[in-house]
């Protein structure tokens, strides 16, 4: 509930800006809005412990993630580890 409460905030605080097309994981999205990569993993629900997040063809670090903004044609992926035996 609070992050819905969050984001509803963030919308109306953030400027509108163009459409935006991304790749996550190969299926292309769309956004109106100006969001970070935390954004985008916060949004889906990942658990930001346990994945791995390629940015354009690159291992992106955590620390980065609220600072680097989702920009026209980025390619994301996310590999979450899973344990096992």
């Amino acid at each position: 509930m609070i992050l819905c409460l969050v984001y509803f905030l963030k919308i109306f605080k953030i400027k509108f800006m163009s459409k935006v097309n991304f790749f996550l994981n190969g299926q292309e999205y769309y956004t109106q809005y100006d969001i970070t990569l935390f954004d985008l993993i916060t949004y889906f629900n990942y658990d930001l412990s346990l994945l791995v997040l390629e940015y354009n063809n690159l291992i992106c670090n955590k620390k980065d993630w609220n600072n680097i903004f989702v920009t026209k044609n980025d390619k994301i992926e996310i590999v979450t580890i899973v344990g096992g035996g």
